[in-house]
């Protein structure tokens, strides 16, 4: 059994959002979906691929200044392809 087979695969969903939005306002904000990272206007979220028009569409009414910039399979596509993503990434968990 593959890994995807047990948890299903998922979409991270880079958006611009107003700066002094926090990580709870946007999880309030959510249909579905989690939030990975949000600071200085930058939001990565994660949910399902049958779920990426609804939590796009749910942070935009909520909040409609947040524009949605990329969809992606993977968190570091994501923070390739935005360099500010990587920067204010948080840090990571030591163990």
């Amino acid at each position: 059994m593959v890994v995807k087979e047990k948890r299903g695969r998922r979409r991270y969903i880079a958006f611009r959002v107003d700066p002094a939005l926090r990580r709870d306002d946007l999880r309030r904000a959510l249909a579905a979906g989690s939030v990975i990272q949000c600071s200085e206007g930058w939001a990565i979220v994660r949910c399902a691929p049958s779920e990426t028009s609804v939590v796009a569409e749910s942070l935009r009414s909520a909040y409609p200044e947040t524009v949605s910039l990329a969809t992606s399979g993977t968190l570091k596509t994501l923070r390739e392809r935005y360099p500010d993503l990587e920067r204010t990434r948080p840090p990571k968990k030591r163990t």
